[in-house]
């Protein structure tokens, strides 16, 4: 990755005015190989260029996410990229709650994952992400699971008190997984509080 990440860095450095149309062009026949290196330079173009995108691509990153079929490529595309569009255009949060309820977990993994890095950095859409959240709390899907603990222990990082109370009256029905990652920032007494009540 880090080889990767310095060529599409270096492109981007060279082309700096890159258009979108040339963006989704190259991404285009970038992704067509099926090349893991290919696929994640494409992913690492769509993160520096992500100004350029619009609520219209959603349609072009759904397609990519149903292809990625890893999460070494689901990942980036949905915290950096999606994450990026949907803060920039609300309205485009509205695929997010369809994507929260498809039949790939790999596009509900992406849904709550969209909303990690407002989240990080102590703001964004709780509430929206809280709902996937629950929906999805006794998934028995790794990733799931997985995805739900990592951004419930981000969040918690600036706002501990929030997961703490979202979390208590749902810890029974979530997954060890979940929990250990959730937990994690919490303070010693909530953490035994929730580890209790499961």
């Amino acid at each position: 990755m880090p080889a990767t990440r310095s060529v599409a860095t270096a492109f981007h450095g060279r082309h700096p005015e890159l258009g979108h149309d040339e963006l989704v062009a190259l991404v285009e026949r970038l992704w067509s190989r099926p090349v893991h290196e290919c696929r994640a330079a494409a992913v690492e173009l769509l993160d520096l260029y992500g100004d350029r995108l619009r609520p219209a691509d959603m349609t072009l990153l759904e397609r990519l996410l149903r292809e990625s079929r890893t999460w070494a490529l689901v990942d980036g595309l949905a915290a950096s990229v999606v994450g990026r569009l949907v803060e920039g255009a609300p309205e485009a949060a509205a695929v997010l709650d369809r994507w929260a309820v498809d039949e790939d977990f790999w596009l509900r993994r992406a849904a709550m994952l969209a909303l990690l890095v407002a989240l990080r950095r102590g703001d964004g859409d709780f509430d929206r992400f809280g709902r996937y959240a629950d929906a999805m709390l006794e998934d028995t899907e790794f990733f799931i699971r997985k995805a739900i603990g990592w951004v419930l222990r981000d969040t918690a990082r600036r706002r501990p008190a929030m997961v703490y109370q979202w979390l208590l009256p749902r810890a029974a029905r979530a997954s060890g997984v979940t929990l250990r990652e959730a937990v994690k920032p919490l303070t010693e007494d909530q953490r035994a509080a929730v580890l209790a009540a499961r």
